[in-house]
């Protein structure tokens, strides 16, 4: 006790001593005090205050996308002239357009009939990009990469269309030495009308369009792989004669198999939607898979539904496909009015999400472009009225094609006015793993009148959602991946913002973990 007695004394003393020292250092030899020097003294910046995972309410989620076909110069580019630099400018304003009218998915064609527009190792490069079977747009570029990197950065998906069957269109120009039916004669054939198709049966067939599908996935950053509904072409392009596909059917028959012709057909494109989707999940499976059958798949199904079949012509069993799960999306193509007799749009909707057992998204097609209709304005926005009730977890639609909307002013006021006012986040797609993006790292600043939010860029993010919340009541916000600041009120309706949350929404539709930061 005497021991720490002595030791505070001691210390008191130092510190008496060190005092007087600092007071004497103040003041000159004549005594006259020196003037005192303030510093500004920078205050630590107070922690930014997080508060665990709380109740954040939901986001509106619909996939919005349209079709975007080369073949024939039908949506982009188009003319087969046009010039790089008018390419890419009718890109972007395409692509405004869409963002302006809240959509947030692109299907583009980037494969019309064995043929690329994209720098493709595997076959030469589109009539519908330069007027010329292999002949590369100059100065070169690749409009592939051009298009998913203009998607990205608006928040689109991109998702990239093949068609795997046609060889050549008969729209194609002058079939040279660089086409795929010059190169790959031996499971080709020739169509009435003037097309070229693979035969499906050929295992080259199937294996070319493998190979041309593997290569995107692995050098381009596609969200999805879609193909339409031509698979053994419609009966009408052979005159209404049989598919001509003798040398595999006689093949076939000579090794001893036993099916029937028309089951043989759908076995073989069975086989290859399979083998699309398992080989697409083994190489990357945060890509998508889907598929635009048509839309009915036999008379009868349901009652009263009348029309083609693409079971019988096409040698398509959609109803297999959705039914197994080996697509990822199903957009039957419902081109028909709501009050159609033989064709019901809610009928075939109802009953193909009948048919949705393994719970795929079924975004159905609409005919934007010309459905039969004395308001085709109206008709399309009670579609997407019906789609919504029929299918409501997860909804979605595709619209045919872009120019049912580019080309009718109102179409783009009901879409951005009504049907599509608000922008919505693409659906989850549970049931593929993919990469937890990790939280944002986010700093604020008040300023008068207004906050300032930062958060750090993300390469794999499709968007971000920014969540406001002033007194009891949350705001929310989609924003582009490019956007990485934001100015928000500190006041709304009379209420301080109180607290925000932003998050990062992942290829699959998934938003990351976050905490939600408290500013008042």
């Amino acid at each position: 006790m005497r021991l720490n007695s002595f030791i505070k004394i001691l210390l008191l003393a130092v510190v008496v001593i060190s005092c007087a020292t600092k007071t004497k250092k103040s003041t000159t030899k004549s005594g006259v005090k020196k003037p005192v020097v303030k510093t500004e003294v920078k205050l630590p910046p107070k922690p930014v205050v997080k508060l665990d995972n709380i109740d954040l309410p939901e986001v509106k989620r619909e996939f919005r996308a349209v079709w975007i076909a080369s073949v024939a110069n039908i949506n982009w580019p188009s003319r087969n002239n046009l010039s790089v630099d008018q390419q890419k400018q009718e890109a972007v304003q395409l692509l405004n357009l869409l963002v302006d009218l809240n959509f947030n998915a692109v299907i583009l064609q980037v494969r019309p009939s064995a043929d690329a527009l994209y720098k493709s190792p595997h076959e030469p490069w589109s009539y519908f990009l330069t007027g010329q079977i292999g002949v590369a747009p100059y100065p070169e570029y690749d409009p592939l990469e051009f298009w998913i990197e203009e998607c990205h950065k608006r928040g689109l998906e991109f998702h990239a269309w093949l068609n795997p069957f046609r060889a050549h269109h008969s729209n194609g120009g002058t079939i040279s030495s660089e086409s795929m039916v010059r190169k790959s004669p031996e499971n080709v054939v020739r169509l009435k009308n003037g097309m070229y198709w693979f035969d499906p049966a050929d295992d080259k067939t199937q294996d070319q369009a493998s190979k041309v599908i593997k290569d995107i996935i692995s050098r381009y950053d596609v969200d999805g792989i879609h193909l339409d509904d031509y698979f053994y072409p419609y009966a009408e392009y052979n005159g209404g004669k049989d598919f001509p596909d003798y040398k595999t059917w006689s093949a076939y028959q000579n090794s001893g198999g036993t099916l029937s012709r028309a089951d043989w057909r759908r076995a073989n494109v069975n086989k290859f939607v399979k083998r699309i989707y398992d080989e697409i999940k083994a190489q990357k499976n945060d890509v998508k898979f889907g598929i635009s059958p048509f839309g009915i798949w036999k008379p009868g199904f349901p009652s009263g539904i009348k029309g083609s079949s693409q079971y019988d012509e096409l040698y398509a069993d959609a109803k297999l496909w959705l039914n197994q799960g080996w697509v990822d999306y199903f957009t039957p193509q419902l081109y028909w009015p709501i009050e159609s007799a033989g064709q019901s749009f809610p009928l075939l909707l109802q009953w193909w999400n009948d048919e949705n057992i393994k719970g795929r998204h079924l975004w159905p097609g609409l005919n934007t472009v010309a459905v039969k209709s004395s308001n085709p304005v109206s008709e399309i926005a009670r579609e997407i009225d019906v789609t919504r009730q029929i299918v409501k977890n997860n909804t979605g639609q595709v619209h045919w094609s872009i120019a049912g909307i580019t080309k009718s002013k109102a179409m783009q006021d009901e879409l951005k006015l009504n049907v599509y006012k608000d922008k919505a986040l693409i659906p989850e797609t549970k049931w593929l793993s993919s990469k937890n993006l990790p939280e944002l790292d986010v700093t604020w600043t008040k300023q008068q009148g207004h906050f300032l939010l930062n958060w750090n860029k993300q390469s794999e993010a499709l968007s971000y959602v920014l969540y406001l919340k002033y007194g009891n009541t949350w705001q929310t916000e989609i924003l582009a991946p490019e956007l990485l600041s934001k100015k928000v009120p500190s006041e709304s309706n009379g209420k301080k913002l109180s607290t925000f949350v932003i998050r990062s929404l992942n290829r699959l539709g998934k938003l990351n973990d976050y905490k939600a930061v408290v500013v008042n």
